[in-house]
């Protein structure tokens, strides 16, 4: 595992330093109280060229600023070539914003998975229970070794 600069790699995957992980590879960022959300750099290089992002829950309604969202459950679905992939809130609260950029520029979610590609900014509702339902980024960095070992 090399570190710099704030990343941590495992095999050709960054992993943000400071942020939250999930199991289904979404990270968490906290700011001012609020939860930005997007999906990692494993998730987008497994899912290779985004051609689609579409923010609905998993009865497929459409997710927007106001609607609320619990920990675990779907926020949006995203398509590529490869495959198509649901994405899950890390936490529970009201979503802020969208990212709409997401919807006409897909890709910007495999260029800046942390940065410009994120999904969406909540309002937790219990921040600290969920965090604590969350892995480090340090945690995380192992458990992506173990997933892509266990791909090879």
């Amino acid at each position: 595992m090399l570190t710099g600069d704030g990343v941590l790699k495992v095999g050709e995957y960054i992993i943000q330093e400071g942020l939250y992980y999930t199991k289904t590879h979404e990270w968490l960022k906290v700011e001012n109280n609020k939860a930005i959300v997007g999906i990692t750099d494993y998730a987008q290089r497994n899912l290779k060229d985004l051609v689609y992002v579409e923010f609905i829950n998993a009865d497929e309604e459409p997710l927007d600023v106001g609607s609320i969202v619990k920990a675990g459950s779907q926020i949006a679905a995203i398509e590529s070539v490869k495959a198509t992939s649901e994405v899950y809130s890390p936490v529970s609260g009201k979503i802020l914003e969208v990212n709409r950029k997401l919807e006409s520029n897909p890709e910007l979610a495999n260029k800046e998975p942390y940065g410009a590609g994120y999904l969406m900014v909540i309002e937790p509702i219990d921040l600290k229970a969920d965090i604590k339902k969350l892995m480090d980024d340090k945690k995380y960095a192992e458990f992506v070794k173990e997933e892509a070992a266990s791909h090879e």
